[in-house]
């Protein structure tokens, strides 16, 4: 377990959720290790591509592409097992070899000489009745034809088989490559463009993509963005249809009529059985989990089931068989190690516990979470999920006030951030203006301001108004002073294009040109007091220049970027040095964090009433109250 968690962070800005489900041995090509092993077992989870890969192996067999030699036989164990008079397998072949025209003679020849391909699919789809039968039949039928190459498809701990000599492999997910594939080929007879804008979108939406690992969950994917030319909105209802269909409807479609020990379940009752085990392990932070804390959680629920037993052992054989089946009939949980398991991906653990919340109406225990990275795309959910999302934003938002409202000087930053905003000429809404303010102050990403603006509504283009740009560049001026100060102090190799940046007279890019040209007319000193700082620049334009400007910086660059910062002040009130110490850095760094999930919640497919809607846009980023 520990080996598990040594390289899986939730909170890590690099941490890779798609990672979860990976398998971590080499991977080998399908048609490579039925030519290496004559006897193979193909494990899977459900709708891995068990049964489409056998199918492509016979036609691949058939075109000569692989074991050109041999004739692929395709058999599907279920219908087997339920055939009429119970036949042996042997009987059953030569069977299905006269019904394509082969005689009997010549079947015995090809299963004599070893040339047969004999692909047996969908152990695990055998009913139990008829487990045992089938299982002798098999080993009989190898034994008996052992020079012939036998390949046998069965889900991932369905149960304990044994077969000698059987080589046993497990379907990988899809990789980046076999998904574009995948999915170029599925829209290769729609639009031309279409298959490239699933995978953009693909990309941007991690969650989504972690799914599309899984072909049959890719074909669902493919489905939904081939209706609307987009995935929903909603992403909470794509995972319900998602999960519904490895509950139930995979199943249905084959008439597969499975053996549960948790037959008197509902599918309703699967998801609240998977909800509370979600929850309880995502909230203490467990991404994987021992067997017998799973089984604990499984137990506690089934026990207050109608029928259920009450000794405690019984109660816990059943939670382990409840276990087993889960995985083996619908693979949402997985067995990583030796009695470790985690959710399938992550996804349907966040769903899950997003779905504990709304049923539970726990909407105060899910905003105290909100400056917990790893919760994110639990907020999100739940926001799809509950009809009126109104009083979840209101509780965040409370929460988020509720982090800097006793810190002091945090209040002065904020009424300086409103403060500002309100003293500059812009035709934007107030709360994109102080969000572009607290990022340019806090020297958070560029990015958060553009998203804010986008998220409401708002069109932040630099061109209709001079003074967000303008203060923007001239803070990235006091930036480059900054780093030119630590790299000379530091004696590092100098980037000249620090100190060329701050020649004010040098041809920058249009969009700067506009704005520097507009400093007279925003405050007509401001212009000539950067043409003083200026011109105390030497000039580095020859190269034997460079090293004096370099000295000259030496001893003079620490006053010249506090002159910088002053004109700043003095004409823009920017560049204040709100010298906040680390614990005030972090509390504003959750705090920027949060406001752009409530944000980011606000702008998602939920429900949020207007004057709530209203309220919280008008009263973001302000000081608490």
């Amino acid at each position: 377990l520990n080996e598990l968690l040594q390289s899986f962070d939730l909170n890590s800005e690099e941490f890779d959720r798609c990672g979860l489900g990976k398998i971590q041995e080499e991977r080998v090509s399908g048609l490579e290790a039925v030519q290496l092993y004559d006897k193979l077992l193909v494990l899977g989870k459900p709708g891995a591509g068990k049964t489409t890969f056998l199918k492509y192996l016979a036609i691949q067999c058939a075109n000569s592409q692989v074991l050109g030699e041999q004739v692929p036989l395709f058999i599907t164990l279920k219908q087997f097992a339920e055939s009429e008079n119970q036949p042996a397998l042997t009987t059953y072949i030569n069977q299905l070899f006269t019904d394509c025209g082969v005689k009997e003679a010549q079947a015995k020849d090809i299963l004599n000489q070893g040339k047969g391909l004999i692909l047996l699919d969908g152990l695990d789809e055998v009913r139990e009745e008829d487990s045992d039968r089938i299982l002798n039949q098999i080993q009989q039928f190898t034994e008996q034809y052992h020079t012939n190459s036998f390949v046998l498809t069965c889900r991932i701990a369905a149960r304990e088989y044994t077969f000698e000599k059987f080589t046993e492999v497990e379907m990988a997910d899809f990789d980046d490559q076999q998904i574009k594939t995948f999915v170029s080929k599925w829209f290769q007879a729609k639009e031309s463009d279409l298959a490239d804008y699933f995978m953009e979108q693909l990309k941007e939406t991690k969650p989504i993509k972690e799914l599309a690992t899984n072909p049959l969950l890719l074909t669902l994917l493919c489905i939904e963005f081939e209706d609307s030319g987009a995935f929903p909105p909603n992403r909470s209802e794509l995972y319900s249809r998602a999960i519904h269909t490895l509950l139930r409807k995979w199943d249905d479609k084959r008439r597969i009529i499975r053996q549960q020990v948790y037959k008197k379940l509902s599918v309703q009752r699967k998801e609240d059985l998977l909800s509370e085990v979600a929850f309880v392990t995502f909230k203490r932070g467990e991404y994987f989990f021992k067997q017998r804390d799973v089984e604990q959680y499984i137990a506690g629920y089934i026990r207050n089931l109608p029928d259920a037993k009450t000794d405690p052992e019984a109660l816990l054989l059943d939670s382990e068989a409840v276990l087993k089946s889960i995985e083996a009939q619908h693979g949402l949980l997985v067995e990583r190690a030796r009695s470790i398991y985690s959710f399938s991906h992550l996804t349907f653990q966040e769903y899950f516990t997003a779905r504990e919340i709304f049923v539970t109406a726990n909407l105060e225990e899910l905003a105290h979470r909100v400056t917990e990275k790893s919760w994110r795309e639990v907020f999100l959910l739940t926001a799809g999920m509950v009809r009126d999302a109104s009083k979840l934003m209101q509780l965040i938002k409370q929460k988020i006030d509720g982090l800097v409202a006793s810190d002091e000087k945090i209040q002065q930053f904020l009424s300086w951030v409103n403060q500002k905003s309100n003293s500059v000429n812009f035709p934007y809404k107030p709360a994109a203006v102080r969000a572009f303010y607290f990022s340019l102050s806090f020297g958070r990403d560029r990015d958060f301001y553009l998203s804010f603006g986008r998220s409401i509504e708002l069109d932040l283009n630099f061109y209709l108004s001079f003074d967000l740009p303008f203060d923007l560049y001239l803070n990235f001026y006091l930036e480059r002073a900054f780093d030119l100060n630590l790299d000379i102090s530091l004696n590092l190799n100098l980037d000249l294009d620090f100190y060329l940046d701050l020649d004010l007279d040098l041809d920058l890019d249009p969009e700067l040109d506009q704005v520097l040209s507009q400093a007279e007319t925003l405050t007509p000193n401001l212009k000539h007091s950067l043409q003083q700082l200026q011109d105390e620049l030497p000039n580095p334009e020859e190269e034997e220049e460079q090293l004096q400007f370099q000295q000259w910086w030496k001893v003079n660059g620490e006053d010249w970027t506090k002159q910088l910062r002053a004109v700043m002040i003095e004409h823009r009130n920017i560049g204040h040095d709100w010298q906040f110490n680390e614990q005030q850095q972090e509390l504003l760094k959750q705090y920027y964090d949060a406001n752009q999930l409530l944000v980011d919640c606000l702008n998602s497919d939920c429900y949020v009433s207007q004057e709530v809607r209203q309220e919280i846009e008008d009263t973001l980023l302000l000081p608490f109250k």
